[in-house]
């Protein structure tokens, strides 16, 4: 099964992804690790384009998958591999909380995560740039994948995503 999930930042995608790794135990990468150097001791460096495309192709050579993140410029050969395309498009009350949320939450176990280095910089850009996301990257992400239509489905809520949890996907 390889599986793409796709949304805005805070809407859900790698809860999702880690409740259908736990129920089909199917691998899942979080392309944020693709994209960005974490090794980097700056926040915002980016991994290099070819790099980058080697660790994907790696990904999408495997017989199973889930892939999630909000990336799509550089996807098209994930959507087509894709079984099962999920847009999470929640309300954006919901993710900018969701955002906001887990800032507060890293920036209290900042000694105990090694992860994000983020600032109230990043924060306030990130939730400017989820506006624009919703308003216009989405809208190119629809006009995208509209050739995979038959394996694409709308998730619009938390509860959507249970429900879609508790079904069987093959």
């Amino acid at each position: 099964m390889k599986i793409h999930i796709i949304g805005c930042s805070g809407t859900g995608k790698t809860y999702f992804a880690k409740k259908l790794l736990n129920k089909y135990n199917i691998p899942h990468y979080d392309l944020d690790n693709i994209y960005w150097d974490n090794s980097s001791q700056k926040y915002g460096i980016k991994t290099e384009i070819e790099k980058r495309d080697k660790l994907l192709l790696n990904i999408l050579e495997k017989d199973d998958w889930i892939i999630e993140g909000i990336y799509y410029k550089w996807l098209e050969q994930s959507f087509k591999n894709a079984d099962i395309i999920y847009i999470l498009d929640l309300p954006k009350y919901i993710y900018k909380f969701r955002i906001i949320k887990r800032f507060v939450k890293r920036k209290l176990k900042l000694k105990l995560e090694t992860g994000k280095k983020e600032t109230l910089k990043s924060l306030l850009d990130l939730l400017k740039w989820t506006d624009k996301f919703q308003d216009e990257d989405m809208k190119e992400i629809i006009k995208i994948l509209e050739k995979y239509k038959e394996k694409v489905y709308f998730v619009k809520s938390k509860k959507e995503i249970k429900e879609i949890l508790k079904r069987k996907l093959f």
